[in-house]
């Protein structure tokens, strides 16, 4: 018999766990992207697009190509964890035990048994099935394991956002000769599909190319690039996440430019 889930103690829930789990603000940024999203896709599927949004192989950040879409069904690809599904479970857990670091045994155990520990992002199952109605597949890619892919595949189906099967709209970690290159498994999927529109809350779910090691302001001024601005909620859709991944580094020479700085008057220095 599995032991009681542990107490959380009030107040102990770190900031961007309270806005991503709790918040009214943060359900509602989800459904306004998951909108828009639907939007996008509902114009482009009538329009038969020439090109997918997905990069091609041999195109960079500076100059993007895409994979052409030829006759090929519509589809939709999006990331699993914090973009279609919400790890209450886990995040509970961590938020129940503050300064433990990030444990990858204690993720993969998550992946095995925390199949029903899941919600659905707000905005998400719904967005989903109007996709399916209108034509446009949704499929899914993430960097869960293989090993785990019948425990992924069932949380995506009980919280109603599937269907998931594997190798055909579910690929994984592990389908890819370097587990965890996601662009080898976005070029199969766009190889079967005209992929309209892709979404994620790390930029690795759009490119590899964004976790090249660039610094962090280098980053932060790729995605606003005359090549990369327009796609942006127009074929590319971002879901927030301030409690993990690729956005949250950075020390304050990296945030703070020098010359945006400001010291309130009187105050010590």
């Amino acid at each position: 018999m599995a032991p009681p889930p542990a107490a959380v103690t009030p107040g102990s829930v770190p900031p961007g766990m309270q806005y991503l789990y709790g918040s009214g603000e943060g359900a509602a940024i989800s459904i306004q992207a998951w909108r828009g999203l639907v939007g996008y896709a509902a114009a482009r599927a009538k329009a038969r697009p020439t090109d997918s949004v997905v990069l091609a192989s041999g195109a960079t950040l500076d100059a993007p190509r895409f994979v052409p879409c030829g006759a090929k069904p519509l589809a939709a690809v999006f990331d699993v964890d914090e973009t279609v599904l919400l790890n209450l479970g886990f995040e509970a857990d961590d938020a129940a035990h503050p300064g433990r670091s990030y444990d990858q045994a204690r993720w993969q155990a998550w992946e095995r048994t925390g199949v029903a520990q899941v919600s659905p992002v707000p905005g998400a199952r719904e967005a989903l099935a109007t996709l399916r109605a209108m034509g446009v597949t949704p499929v899914f890619n993430t960097n869960r394991s293989v090993g785990t892919v019948e425990q992924t595949a069932a949380s995506l189906n009980g919280a109603g956002l599937g269907p998931a099967r594997h190798g055909e709209t579910l690929f994984v970690a592990g389908d890819d000769p370097t587990g965890s290159r996601k662009d080898l498994r976005r070029a199969t999927i766009a190889a079967r599909y005209c992929v309209i529109a892709m979404g994620g809350d790390q930029l690795g779910d759009f490119s590899d190319l964004f976790n090249a090691g660039q610094p962090v302001r280098a980053r932060r001024d790729a995605v606003a690039a005359p090549a990369l601005a327009l796609l942006w909620g127009a074929g590319w859709f971002v879901l927030p996440n301030p409690v993990y991944g690729s956005a949250l580094k950075g020390g304050l020479d990296d945030v703070f430019p020098a010359d945006k700085r400001w010291n309130s008057p009187g105050a010590a220095q």
